[in-house]
């Protein structure tokens, strides 16, 4: 509570000192008036803008049929469970006793293969839509992580979770170039 009273009173002679004009003499001890909130405010956003213009500078645009290592890799996996999951389908494998609904392998497979296809073409499409299944299977298995009965189960979680996040964070960076038409600056 005498925390607090001093806090107040501390307060008051801050306000009272900066309705005379000395408030900066109160709060810094050496005469110059603090920035407004507005100005620090600006040059926060300042710094942040500069920060953002020096990576985008130090972006190199890919060159004619050029394709980042990370989306080579993406374009593979995601081929490799579309195809997975088709031949799966076709040898007969139940899940909870059960066959899957043939539509439903159909339109995951589609859309993999679909990504695979815009991942090895660098496309921004391929490789957005690999970030939207990988954001996906990082939710699913997070939350699978909670539910976990056995440790092997919570290790096949932990381990889909570290890879997808791996590679969902090294797409980005590529995505970067990937968008990006010519490096910045240059006249063309």
């Amino acid at each position: 509570m005498a925390q607090r009273s001093s806090r107040k009173r501390r307060k008051q002679r801050r306000r009272a000192a900066g309705e005379r004009g000395d408030a900066a003499s109160v709060a810094s001890g050496n005469g110059q008036q603090p920035p407004p909130p507005d100005d620090a405010m600006a040059r926060g956003y300042a710094r942040g803008r500069a920060k953002d213009d020096a990576a985008r500078a130090a972006l190199v645009p890919l060159a004619e049929g050029e394709r980042p290592g990370v989306v080579t890799v993406a374009a593979v996996v995601a081929f490799a469970l579309g195809a997975a999951n088709l031949v799966s389908y076709l040898a007969g494998v139940e899940v909870q006793g059960e066959r899957p609904a043939f539509t439903g392998i159909l339109v995951y497979s589609g859309l993999m293969f679909t990504v695979a296809y815009g991942c090895f073409r660098a496309r921004y499409w391929g490789v957005l839509g690999m970030q939207a299944m990988l954001a996906l299977a990082l939710l699913i298995f997070g939350v699978l992580l909670t539910r976990a009965e056995s440790v092997v189960a919570l290790l096949i979680a932990v381990a889909v979770i570290g890879l997808a996040g791996t590679l969902f964070w090294k797409l980005v960076k590529a995505m970067a170039r990937i968008q990006m038409p010519e490096r910045p600056g240059s006249d063309r």
